[in-house]
């Protein structure tokens, strides 16, 4: 692992660490993989690995925090002072993420101007390919999903939409998604990739984290796209060696991001 990476991947364990509003597995949800997902790629098809749900419980209660009410408090935190505050105060991964990119000079030190520059990586709309207008965010992306040409999901990649999603009845789980070199999932691992459909489109591949809060993810994800030029980073943290995908949209904004599990140390 490159010098970079270890600096990064120390950031990470930190914000891993502060991480006061992840979930535990088991305990405050519960998932069931059943089988491998096939290859293909119609919504109805006889390949589904799985017939029932991803998740069989989720604690509820944890949607009273205020952290996990969505993309309005994220969005406002970035826009009305009066609520940043809380959010200021609160969400220590934040605090994490902004001192780190002050020393590297990625972002400015004004906590206002700060505040700018996260509104317009993630916020801030333009035109993805095959639209003739503005119409997609990062933001819109990764947390919320997409479709492309009515039939294909892109983006799509947080579980708490996923789960809202799936208890509407709008997620059709067809299971977990693994290769030769990928590690086996299992119910108690924060990172799964899958296979699932979406109203009428299809996600063939996508991976996700399970249970961890929006600010994680979301600190993450910006200390990933200030960091790398290269739109790939490993990073190491807690039981996970994770590669960290996050493509840039003229390098002013985030076009996609999410991250791949490349190996598991199990705990002993």
């Amino acid at each position: 692992m490159i010098e970079s990476d270890r600096e990064l991947s120390a950031m990470v364990q930190e914000l891993w660490d502060n991480d006061v509003n992840r979930l535990k597995p088991g305990k405050d949800y519960r998932i069931s993989l059943q089988g491998k997902a096939g290859d293909s790629m119609a919504i109805n098809d006889n390949n589904d690995g799985a017939g029932y749900p991803l998740f069989t419980f989720v604690n509820e209660n944890i949607f009273k925090k205020e952290t996990f009410l969505g993309k309005q408090n994220l969005q406002t935190f970035l826009t009305r002072p009066q609520i940043s505050t809380f959010y200021w105060k609160n969400l220590v991964c934040f605090q994490i993420a902004h001192k780190y990119l002050v020393e590297k000079h990625l972002s400015p030190k004004d906590e206002t101007q700060f505040k700018e520059q996260l509104y317009r990586i993630w916020f801030e709309l333009y035109a993805r390919r095959g639209s003739s207008r503005p119409d997609s965010s990062g933001f819109e992306h990764v947390f919320v999903g997409e479709t492309r040409g009515g039939r294909t999901v892109i983006g799509f990649h947080n579980w708490i939409q996923l789960y809202l999603q799936e208890k509407l009845g709008h997620i059709d789980y067809k299971g977990y998604s693994v290769n030769a070199n990928s590690p086996q999932p299992d119910e108690n691992k924060h990172i799964l990739a899958l296979q699932f459909s979406w109203k009428n489109g299809i996600k063939p591949k996508g991976s996700i984290f399970i249970g961890v809060s929006p600010e994680f993810e979301f600190a993450l994800y910006t200390l990933c796209f200030l960091n790398s030029p290269n739109e790939r980073v490993k990073v190491q943290f807690s039981f996970y060696d994770v590669e960290i995908v996050c493509h840039h949209y003229n390098q002013k904004h985030i076009g996609t991001t999410y991250p791949v599990l490349l190996r598991y140390q199990k705990p002993q």
